[in-house]
């Protein structure tokens, strides 16, 4: 009997390629916040919502592993790449099960929600493990600006994928499980139709400022400001996944703390506060974080938001000793993913010798808040076989030119 079933699953594997180029020919169905919060409060239906994502999560899953395998080689073959792509083979291969099976089973409903649950436990270290590949590539190979393009580009889109898939997932699992939050009774899965968006920043802040007190023993504090509609100054509500806020907030209260204590390291009796303002507009909810810690070089502005580069040294997963408020560095690009997920984004504006302003805009209207998806199609294999090619603008030296070996020899003479 073991070996039928070894034979079985060998079979199975066999067939992931052919699943894999079937499913990533159709591009993922995008989702408006509203379309979220509209089916999970007043049309919920387990069976409508299990026939969807029998469908919709192999799309989504089948366009990134088709990307996954356009990755350079020397990055594909490192032992941590290669169990990602095995979890997300895995993953594939057991939702395909449940494409013949009845939707009218309560049996089957309630064995998806489990393999559901599975599944996202199963991707939890998704993000480690990539990095952790990255590390394992740039320790064993030389970099080169097109390759590090290319990672950036695909980074980027997986990352964005995982968000998207995760998000379909707590979705069903939440809202069909048979529970409610009693700490949140009142969201649709992970969404809060009415997100205290100061409650959110406190709640980012407090726990940003336990980390920094237990690594530094000391931290800055929080000046807050809300400004709603017409000017009014009244808490702001918006309809929005709470745990994305959060992560986002969480990553640059740490930002900005770890650069407000190092660089006033002879002053820390009297750190300038992080002063945070809310904003909302007709179309935009914004978020202004402002932070007095000496600001990046504006050259290295980009760089914060690039998974090949990191100021804090590079853990190894497993590793618990590093500091609190650094990690692989990245915390920036990932948050930016968070904000742009539903067509919001996540900008820096820094001032060296000052500080930094991070803003992140939010759509302030469910129906505008639409699900941003990775499409595997010719444009985006065109990232892929990108060359490099020369500049067509100077670049400059990094040394000043010593224009005495240009000077004509009658040049000084009177």
């Amino acid at each position: 009997m073991k070996f039928v079933r070894f034979l079985m699953k060998n079979a199975a594997l066999a067939n992931v390629p052919k699943h894999i180029d079937h499913f990533s020919k159709f591009s993922p169905s995008p989702l408006s916040m509203k379309q979220f919060l509209d089916f999970g409060s007043t049309n919920a239906c387990e069976k409508t919502s299990f026939v969807f994502l029998r469908q919709e999560l192999p799309v989504r899953l089948s366009n990134i592993m088709k990307e996954i395998n356009l990755l350079p080689d020397h990055l594909l073959s490192t032992p941590s790449v290669q169990l990602v792509q095995s979890w997300y083979v895995q993953s594939l291969m057991e939702i395909l099960e449940f494409l013949d099976k009845s939707p009218d089973d309560q049996s089957v409903l309630g064995d998806f929600v489990d393999k559901l649950v599975t599944i996202r436990n199963r991707h939890n270290d998704v993000v480690p493990t990539m990095a952790q590949g990255v590390i394992e590539y740039k320790e064993a190979f030389c970099e080169d600006p097109v390759t590090n393009q290319n990672i950036q580009y695909f980074l980027d889109r997986f990352y964005m994928s995982r968000i998207s898939i995760r998000m379909l997932i707590n979705q069903h699992t939440l809202i069909f499980d048979g529970t409610t939050n009693p700490a949140h009774p009142n969201t649709i899965g992970c969404i809060d139709p009415n997100c205290n968006v100061a409650e959110v920043v406190r709640d980012a802040y407090e726990s940003a400022r336990m980390l920094c007190d237990q690594y530094y023993l000391a931290s800055p504090n929080l000046e807050l400001r809300e400004l709603g509609a017409n000017n009014k100054k009244q808490p702001i509500h918006i309809v929005y996944v709470p745990s994305h806020l959060y992560h986002m907030l969480f990553e640059l209260f740490k930002n900005a703390m770890r650069a407000t204590i190092e660089y006033h390291e002879s002053s820390c009796s009297s750190l300038p506060p992080i002063q945070v303002m809310v904003a909302l507009g007709g179309e935009d909810l914004s978020i202004k974080m402002s932070d007095r810690g000496g600001g990046v070089p504006f050259r290295k502005t980009e760089r914060l938001f690039s998974y090949m580069y990191s100021t804090a040294p590079a853990p190894h997963i497993g590793h618990h000793q590093r500091a609190p408020l650094a990690g692989f560095g990245y915390g920036l690009p990932i948050s930016r993913l968070y904000a742009r997920y539903f067509q919001g984004d996540l900008q820096l504006y820094s001032m060296e010798g000052l500080g930094t302003d991070a803003i992140i805009h939010l759509k302030a209207l469910s129906t505008d808040s639409v699900e941003k998806l990775p499409v595997y199609n010719k444009t985006a294999l065109r990232h892929y076989k990108m060359s490099q090619e020369a500049d067509d603008w100077c670049v400059p030296s990094k040394e000043p030119l010593d224009l005495a070996v240009y000077r004509r020899p009658s040049e000084g003479r009177v």
